[in-house]
C-alpha cells in the first residue's frame, strides 16, 4: 500500500512563505517522479511543479516560477515545496503526487500521468 502524506499547509499573510512536505510510505519514491499540485476554490487542479527520480531536473508552473522550490530527500522519501512570496491567488489545496516507474531524468507535467496522490494540505493565503 503506497500512501502518500502532506503536511505544511496553513494560514499566511500575503508576501509570507510556507514549506510543504510530503512523506511517502512504500518502496516507490526512488523510483518515481514527483509532482506538487493544486486546486483553488472553483478551479481544476493544476501543476505547480514536479522533479525527476534524482531531483537533478524540474519543472515549474509559469505561475509560480522564481517564488516555489521543488525538491526532494530521497534518504528520508520525502519531496518538498518551499513557497514563497505567496500571492491570494496561491490559495487552494495542495496535493502531492508520484508517478510510479517514471523513466529517469523525465518529468511528468500531465495529471493522468500520476498512478498516487496525497490526501491534500490547504494553503490559504490572506491580505
Amino acid at each position: 500500500q503506497v500512501q502518500l502524506v502532506e503536511s505544511g499547509g496553513g494560514l499566511v499573510q500575503v508576501g509570507g512563505s510556507l514549506r510543504l512536505s510530503c512523506a511517502a510510505s512504500g518502496s516507490i519514491f526512488s523510483s518515481s517522479s514527483m509532482g506538487w499540485f493544486r486546486q483553488g476554490p472553483g478551479k481544476e487542479r493544476e501543476l505547480v511543479a514536479t522533479i525527476t527520480r534524482s531531483g537533478g531536473n524540474t519543472y515549474y508552473a509559469d505561475s509560480v516560477k522564481g517564488r516555489f522550490t521543488i525538491s526532494r530527500d530521497n534518504a528520508r522519501n520525502t519531496v518538498y515545496l518551499q513557497m514563497f512570496s505567496l500571492k491570494s491567488e496561491d490559495t487552494a489545496v495542495y496535493y502531492c503526487a508520484a508517478v510510479h516507474g517514471a523513466v529517469s531524468s523525465y518529468y511528468y507535467t500531465r495529471t493522468g500521468s500520476y498512478d498516487y496522490w496525497g490526501q491534500g494540505t490547504q494553503v490559504t493565503v490572506s491580505s
